[in-house]
């Protein structure tokens, strides 16, 4: 049996089923962003960071937010491409980039971000980021102002900016202080029904959403060991970011800002802050939309998108 065994392993055919399966099992949790598009795993401090890198231009990068993946940027990437050179990572612990045992907040991500970033080569940037990816896009924004061309922040929150306890402290959004072993505990092997709550009631309309595809593979994702965990890190890291974007508010940006957020999610509250901010900033709300605005109004969103980076 044992000789029948290895006379199996060493097929050709059999060693080609095995590198196949292989490269679906990755596939599953990567994005293909299309042609001209490579992801590269890029060492920074604590890790690596994996980035989606493609097109030709003055380079954007693109910082997703939590539920999600650098995989929401494709459509808007394949937009850009042609223009621009777009730089899509993982955050640090999500995706396919490592988890770090420590820093899992914004301000050390923005600087894993920015390694990850220089080590392609690049120096100037134009930034934007959804959701927590917008506090990393913020913080990248603030901490390396000389290099940072424009910033479009989209539908969030900036903790420590102005009235932000209005949103930290509503009771509806009760998922910022959902973290710990009890709440990994409850969320194991329950990942998709944890992420419905925030794909379905955070959108004007659950069927213009996060698209199916895009679901299973989120939850594929945040299903490996470790990751749920640090995705909640990013929440329990929000008072520290607090205190951070308080110092760091202290200088206005001089630079293009756009806000962008859905009228039945963020948008309103996210364009006083970021006034507080870049009191020249432009502000869009846009109407009858939630939280998901890739998704839920792409070419709105992406028009809106494009015109600025330009």
């Amino acid at each position: 049996m044992r000789r029948t065994w290895l006379t199996l392993l060493s097929s050709p055919l059999i060693v080609l089923v095995l590198i196949t399966l292989t490269i679906a099992t990755k596939s599953s949790f990567a994005a293909d962003f299309g042609l001209g598009f490579k992801k590269q795993s890029i060492p920074v401090d604590g890790g690596t960071v994996s980035v989606n890198v493609g097109g030709n231009g003055p380079a954007v990068l693109l910082l997703h937010g939590y539920a999600e993946s650098s995989r929401m940027w494709k459509p808007l990437a394949k937009v850009l491409a042609p223009s621009f050179t777009v730089i899509a990572p993982d955050l640090p612990g999500i995706g396919n980039s490592s988890i770090p045992k420590t820093g899992l907040d914004m301000k050390t991500s923005a600087e894993r971000i920015h390694s990850a970033v220089n080590s392609l080569g690049h120096r100037q940037v134009r930034v934007v980021g959804h959701d927590i990816g917008l506090m990393v896009a913020y913080a990248y924004a603030t901490m390396y102002p000389q290099e940072v061309e424009k910033l479009a922040l989209m539908d969030a929150f900036l903790p420590g900016v102005g009235d932000w306890h209005a949103v930290y402290d509503n009771p509806a959004i009760w998922h910022f202080r959902f973290y710990g072993p009890t709440p990994e505990a409850l969320v194991k092997g329950r990942e998709r029904i944890y992420f419905e709550h925030f794909w379905n009631d955070f959108a004007a309309d659950k069927t213009r959403s996060i698209p199916e595809a895009d679901r299973r593979a989120y939850t594929m994702e945040y299903a490996r060991p470790g990751r749920m965990a640090a995705g909640f890190a990013y929440f329990a890291s929000f008072p520290k970011t607090a205190t951070d974007f308080a110092e760091l508010s202290k200088t206005q940006l001089a630079i293009p800002v756009l806000s962008i957020g859905g009228a039945k999610a963020n948008g309103i509250a996210l364009g006083e802050q970021v006034k507080l901010v870049a009191p020249n900033a432009k502000v869009i709300v846009l109407e009858n939309t939630g939280h998901w605005i890739m998704e839920e109004r792409p070419k709105e969103t992406m028009d809106a998108l494009v015109g600025f980076l330009r």
